[in-house]
């Protein structure tokens, strides 16, 4: 069985108010599409509901959910949001990622 997926409270914080302002439930999904300069690259959207084979995790009433085929390249890993000089965004901790890009979007196992 994989791992869970964590989202901190940073994220959910966040999560919470770009629902609140689009109007939509708070549920953030976390998918794994080809592609990004590392192989493999994280898509971010707001769902509106889960999927019956969904992962879920939930903080503070944020869901986070992922599908079966993401789940295998994300299992294990943090989804932060990362507030600094450069920006703000959300940010993936990934135990499986062999290696990454600079903005922190892409990935290869």
């Amino acid at each position: 069985m994989a791992q869970a997926l964590t989202l901190t409270p940073a994220a959910a914080k966040r999560v919470a108010w770009i629902a609140q302002r689009q109007a939509k439930p708070a549920i953030l999904r976390l998918s794994v599409e080809g592609g990004g300069c590392s192989g493999f690259q994280y898509k971010f959207d707001l769902a509106e509901a889960q999927e019956a084979d969904d992962s879920v995790s939930e903080t503070e009433g944020v869901k986070l959910l992922v599908d079966p085929i993401s789940l295998d390249l994300v299992a294990g890993a943090t989804v932060d949001f990362v507030e600094s000089l450069g920006g703000a965004a959300f940010r993936v901790e990934n135990p499986n990622a062999a290696s990454g890009c600079g903005c922190g979007s892409s990935f290869g196992i």
